[in-house]
């Protein structure tokens, strides 16, 4: 036995980085979003079979073996405390547990999973769900039940295991991570209550204009006091409820001006995401490192908002490249990193296609 699972063939799959380039973060409040994979960056998990069941460290995201006292410290500062072996055994209990809820038979083969991720700490790119999703659908392929789990489910699977970890975070991120490519979702409460998850539409990856990605290397001063707005919409507070409600409403309007190419309605949407991000939150939440990283933008006359929650932002050069040259010398004096956004096309496959909803 031993023998045969050292030899059978391993499972590798990856998953992207994503960008919410409008509607976030009302993916939490019954709202609509759209978003896309981002092939910039990405994490990989690969599956093994083995005789006993191991979740391996990370040589350097894991480590737990330093030069000195200094070292360890410095690099909790910058790395934090948690690496990804957390993430790939909670997607394992809450992927068993969702099998043995749902009477999907599993067979009793061991594996060994490991994973590797590029996508920057800290930048509001979703690198925690990228490893858990790529780690799930190594699960899905070693039992071979991906037929049997519907790709819709598949994102709320993910975000469980994150909030088995205290990870607080919407369905936004992980449903562009399982279904790759551009899409437009709808979190309206009549779904949700109903499906479990919301509505979601893959739209045409060739209906974005050039879109670019900055980020701060060392985002370490950004948003670090505790946000109200969750408890305050709770609350039924007028103003945030109404905000959020536009919010919302921006996706569904980028939609229609994706659909029609109309990219100059799309930059003032994406203005205007952020603008009501802003109001709703306040400077100290926000950041003064993402409030300069979305200025600096606009100050080139691009358009520009939060990519997720902070740490990074989109950036769309209505006028073209001579103001893409403006935007990068800009963000090149200010220490940012900039570079174009490469769209990753969808990621499902035939046997996924099948086990979608008709819509």
């Amino acid at each position: 036995m031993a023998q045969a699972a050292a030899t059978a063939a391993a499972i590798e799959h990856k998953a992207y980085a994503r960008i919410g380039l409008l509607g976030n973060p009302s993916d939490v409040y019954y709202g609509n979003t759209i978003s896309l994979a981002l092939g910039n960056f990405f994490a990989s998990v690969k599956l093994k079979p083995s005789e006993h069941l191991v979740i391996r460290p990370h040589p350097f995201h894991d480590l737990v073996h330093f030069n000195s006292l200094d070292h360890l410290v410095n690099r909790l500062e910058n790395e934090g405390y948690y690496g990804g072996v957390r993430l790939l055994m909670a997607i394992c209990k809450v992927f068993s547990n969702y099998c043995n809820n749902n009477k999907i038979d599993l067979h009793q083969g061991n594996f060994t999973l490991s994973y590797d991720t590029n996508i920057p700490r800290q930048t509001g790119l979703s690198g925690s769900s990228a490893i858990v999703c790529a780690a799930l659908s190594c699960l899905l392929d070693f039992y071979k039940v991906r037929h049997l789990i519907k790709v819709e489910v598949r994102p709320s699977l993910v975000l469980s295991a994150e909030k088995e970890l205290g990870i607080v975070a919407g369905l936004q991120d992980r449903v562009a991570q399982v279904f790759g490519g551009l899409v437009f979702m709808d979190f309206s409460k009549e779904h949700m209550d109903k499906l479990g998850y919301g509505i979601y539409v893959p739209m045409d990856i060739k209906l974005l204009p050039p879109l670019h990605l900055v980020y701060a290397e060392n985002p370490s001063d950004s948003g670090k006091v505790h946000s109200t707005v969750r408890q305050r919409w709770l609350d039924g507070d007028e103003f945030i409820r109404s905000s959020m409600n536009e919010v919302a409403n921006l996706a569904v309007e980028g939609r229609k001006a994706l659909l029609a190419k109309d990219y100059k309605t799309l930059a003032a949407l994406m203005n205007r995401n952020f603008d009501l991000r802003r109001s709703m939150f306040g400077d100290d939440v926000i950041g003064a490192l993402n409030i300069e990283m979305v200025e600096v933008a606009r100050q080139a006359g691009a358009a520009s908002k939060f990519t997720g929650s902070g740490g990074a932002v989109v950036v769309f050069c209505p006028d073209g490249p001579s103001q893409v040259e403006l935007l990068e010398d800009a963000c090149n004096k200010a220490g940012f990193v900039i570079q174009p956004v490469e769209v990753i096309p969808s990621c499902l496959n035939d046997i996924d296609l099948k086990t979608l909803s008709s819509t």
